[in-house]
C-alpha cells in the first residue's frame, strides 16, 4: 500500500464538567463525547526521500510542525524509525478554533492512517497512548463514538450510542481563548455542574428526552459571559425546535439537538440565511464507529 485515505470526524460535548485544577496545572474533567458524521479528509501517500510535506486547502493554516498533522506524522514516524517521505494532504471541512476538535481529529486521523499505511500493526490503544503526546482530545479522536472522558480528557469509558437525532452546529464569526476560558472559570459553590452521571442512565435506557433535559457545559458561564451572540444563537435554535442548544467545548460553536427532521432543516435554512452573522452553518448527525 502506497496512499490511504482517512476521515477525522468531529466532536461535541454532550456534558462538560470541571472538577478541579490540579497543581500541574492541568483542569481534571468530567465530559460525555459524541463523534459526528460531519469530517475533513486526509489523503496519505509515501514517496521516495525523507521528511514529511503537508498541504491544505485552507489558507493560512500552517503546514509545519505548528499543525498538529504535522506532529501527528513526524511523532509516529520517529516511532517506527522510518525513513520515507510522506505527503499529506488536508481537506478542511471542520471550522477552526471552533470546539469541535478538528486538529486533535486530524492528528488522530494522521496516525490511524499512517499505522496502517505502515502495517505496523499498533491496536488501539497503542495509537491513545501515542496520541496523548499531540493533546488530551487526540485519545478520544482515535476511539470516537459517545464516551465518558475522565481526567484530563485521556480517560474514557465507551458508553452507549446517541441515536435518533440530527445535529445543527453554528460558529459565530468569532475567536475564543481556550486558555482564557479556563483561567476564569470560577469553581465556588454558586456554579451548577452538569449531572453527568444522570446523562449516562439516560443514555443507557436511549431516553433522548432526559438526556436533552440534563445536557450542560460549565464552560459557558464563562464564555456566554463575554459573547452574548452564544446565548443567542441557543435562544434562537431552541425557538426553531431544539430539544437542547448548547456550547460545545470552550466554544464558540453552538450545537442544537433536533429529533424532528423537518425542523432541523428550518433551523438549518434560517441560520444558512442570516445575512453576515452566521457564516458557518452545518446540519450533521452523530457518528459511531461502526458505521
Amino acid at each position: 500500500m502506497d496512499s490511504i485515505t482517512v476521515k477525522a470526524y468531529a466532536k461535541i460535548n454532550l456534558g462538560l464538567d470541571v472538577i478541579r485544577k490540579r497543581e500541574d496545572g492541568y483542569h481534571e474533567v468530567c465530559m460525555i463525547m459524541q463523534s459526528l458524521a460531519l469530517h475533513d479528509t486526509l489523503k496519505i501517500r509515501k514517496t521516495s526521500g525523507n521528511g514529511i510535506f503537508l498541504q491544505t486547502n485552507r489558507r493560512g493554516l500552517p503546514v509545519d510542525m505548528n499543525n498538529l498533522v504535522y506532529k501527528a506524522a513526524a511523532l509516529f514516524l520517529e516511532t517506527i524509525s522510518a525513513r520515507e517521505y510522506v505527503h499529506i494532504m488536508l481537506d478542511k471541512k471542520i471550522p477552526i478554533a471552533a470546539g469541535l476538535a478538528g486538529g486533535s481529529s486530524d492528528a488522530a486521523a494522521t496516525l490511524k492512517g499512517l499505522n496502517e499505511l505502515y502495517d505496523t500493526g499498533m491496536t488501539q490503544a497503542e495509537l491513545m497512548k501515542l496520541g496523548v503526546k499531540l493533546g488530551a482530545d487526540v485519545p478520544y479522536c482515535i476511539l470516537l463514538g459517545t464516551a465518558l472522558s475522565e481526567g484530563i480528557g485521556e480517560i474514557l469509558t465507551p458508553l452507549p450510542a446517541l441515536r435518533g437525532c440530527q445535529i445543527l452546529l453554528v460558529k459565530p464569526d468569532i475567536s475564543v481563548s481556550t486558555r482564557y476560558v479556563y483561567e476564569n472559570l470560577r469553581l465556588n459553590g454558586n456554579v451548577s455542574h452538569p449531572d453527568i452521571a444522570g446523562m449516562r442512565a439516560a443514555l443507557a435506557k436511549d431516553d433522548l428526552v432526559s438526556l436533552a433535559g440534563l445536557m450542560d457545559n460549565i464552560l459557558q458561564t464563562v464564555t456566554i459571559k463575554d459573547y452574548p451572540v452564544i446565548h443567542e444563537i441557543k435562544s434562537r435554535m431552541t425557538e426553531l425546535g431544539a430539544m437542547v442548544s448548547l456550547m460545545s467545548g470552550s466554544g464558540p460553536t453552538v450545537f442544537g439537538i433536533y429529533r424532528n427532521p423537518v425542523s432541523a432543516r428550518k433551523a438549518f435554512h434560517y441560520f444558512r440565511v442570516n445575512p453576515g452573522l452566521y457564516r458557518q452553518v452545518f446540519l450533521t448527525y452523530p457518528y459511531q464507529p461502526t458505521e
